[in-house]
């Protein structure tokens, strides 16, 4: 059954004549005639009764026009929603991300830009985020680490440098930097294996030969913080990531050897995607005005 067929229909049954039904439908009117006959020829059933120049509904029309209504009314809020979702004026966005510092700073750059769009966030780690977006239980992923895969397409967001941080107390705090070979026997925080921040670092302190002595494991950013903050050891964590703390000093290594990405992600296949295109379009421009501060930073 067409939506055309049912909209003839529902026409000459509002405007009671077929002359008048093809006026308001923009058609002629044995094209509109056509439609209702074939309706009827369809299912072999009358619904219209022609007495010279007057119609009037059949039982089996007069049962049919509520329905015919209601998806007539179906079929407008089927189009006002895939309009507005088209022009961006709702829609739904699910996110998933390794941590919360960039992926609010592109939420919050979105939502200033398309604040109709409804906007959700699911942390989790790398594994799980991928696991989401492969699944379409998310749309877009936050990771910070680049994964290439044919079916990802990806935009790279920014470069945050590692940073040490300490107690006040430490020997460390009264100092802005220190050179990578000073980490060499002193006591560290270690993330949980896996963690980029320390796949990082570990990659570096490796092809430097330098051997820290690993004080303690520890499996979140926060715990990391509080051991660091008691003076159990030197913590380790993205620049974009530390956390201001009056019981903390935060140092830099010369030269920034080792450092974290932030990557968005999305399906290859959905990339064009009116929805999540103009999410990457946003979040391209926040990586763009990123990189112009910190060039303007090193000038």
């Amino acid at each position: 059954m067409s939506v055309a067929k049912l909209r003839a229909f529902l026409a000459v049954a509002q405007h009671g004549s077929f002359s008048a039904a093809a006026r308001a439908l923009g058609l002629t009117q044995p094209t509109l005639t056509t439609q209702v006959q074939g309706l009827e020829q369809q299912h072999r059933v009358e619904l219209f009764h022609r007495r010279g120049h007057r119609i009037e509904l059949s039982s089996v029309g007069q049962q049919l026009l509520p329905i015919a209504r209601q998806l007539s009314t179906l079929e407008t809020e089927a189009y006002n929603l895939l309009h507005d979702c088209g022009e961006l004026n709702r829609g739904e966005l699910k996110l998933g991300a390794v941590g919360p510092f960039h992926v609010i700073e592109m939420v919050d750059a979105y939502r200033q830009r398309y604040p109709r769009v409804s906007v959700s966030i699911r942390l989790g780690n790398s594994a799980e985020v991928l696991a989401a977006l492969e699944s379409y239980a998310i749309d877009l992923g936050v990771l910070a680490r680049f994964h290439d895969a044919p079916h990802l397409t990806s935009l790279d967001y920014a470069r945050h440098p590692i940073i040490l941080f300490v107690h006040v107390d430490h020997p460390f705090a009264q100092r802005r930097s220190i050179a990578l070979q000073e980490l060499h026997g002193q006591p560290m925080l270690q993330r949980e294996a896996g963690s980029t921040t320390r796949r990082a670092l570990e990659k570096v302190l490796r092809e430097a030969d330098i051997t820290p002595r690993i004080a303690m494991e520890i499996g979140s950013r926060e715990a990391l913080r509080e051991a660091a903050a008691r003076g159990i050891g030197i913590g380790v964590v993205s620049e974009a990531e530390f956390i201001p703390d009056a019981r903390l000093r935060m140092i830099r290594i010369n030269d920034d050897p080792a450092y974290t990405e932030t990557h968005l992600y999305c399906l290859t296949e959905r990339r064009q995607s009116g929805l999540l295109n103009s999410f990457f379009d946003v979040a391209g421009e926040c990586a763009s005005t990123r990189q112009r501060r910190g060039t303007a930073g090193t000038g």
